[in-house]
């Protein structure tokens, strides 16, 4: 393994948890999270050489898979087939916790990309400074959009 792969090695081990935070963001199916992080890290791969430090790395990270992720889910949409499912999930949890979660995760995928996007950095506690720098909007434009995006979320019915 040459010196390029071995940093990239350690950067995706770094920053396993945030890939894959924002691919969950996209999709509760394991095997779709999981494809979406394979297609993230490989475009991080392509970009990694080219990558120059002109940002957080985690930043750059987060853009790439968000962009990633966003890509991929505008090609779902509109192929939007019907999955096959059974109708048991023997590892669902029926907690109230776990419904609040679960309403709260199909919300947000009811959003759009962008929203979406902006909706997992805020979870991520990220400052509104390096949402912006993330998603290419002002600290000001996050702060409005965050506000709409939530009044948004509270309007909607499961």
């Amino acid at each position: 393994m040459n010196d390029l792969e071995s940093k990239f090695a350690q950067t995706i081990k770094q920053n396993k948890s945030t890939i894959y935070t924002v691919c969950y963001m996209f999709s509760k199916d394991a095997d779709e999270v999981n494809d979406l992080f394979q297609e993230a890290v490989i475009n991080l791969w392509r970009g990694f050489e080219g990558f120059e430090n002109r940002s957080n790395v985690k930043t750059w990270i987060y853009r790439v898979a968000l962009n990633t992720c966003i890509t991929l889910d505008r090609k779902k949409r509109r192929m939007s087939s019907e999955p096959l499912s059974m109708d048991i999930n023997l590892f669902e949890d029926h907690d109230e916790d776990s419904r609040q979660v679960d309403m709260l995760h199909e919300r947000i995928s009811r959003l759009q990309p962008f929203d979406r996007a902006i909706v997992l950095l805020w979870l991520e506690n990220l400052p509104y400074e390096e949402i912006g720098q993330v998603v290419g909007i002002s600290t000001t434009a996050v702060a409005t959009r965050l506000y709409r995006i939530k009044e948004q979320l509270k309007q909607m019915n499961n």
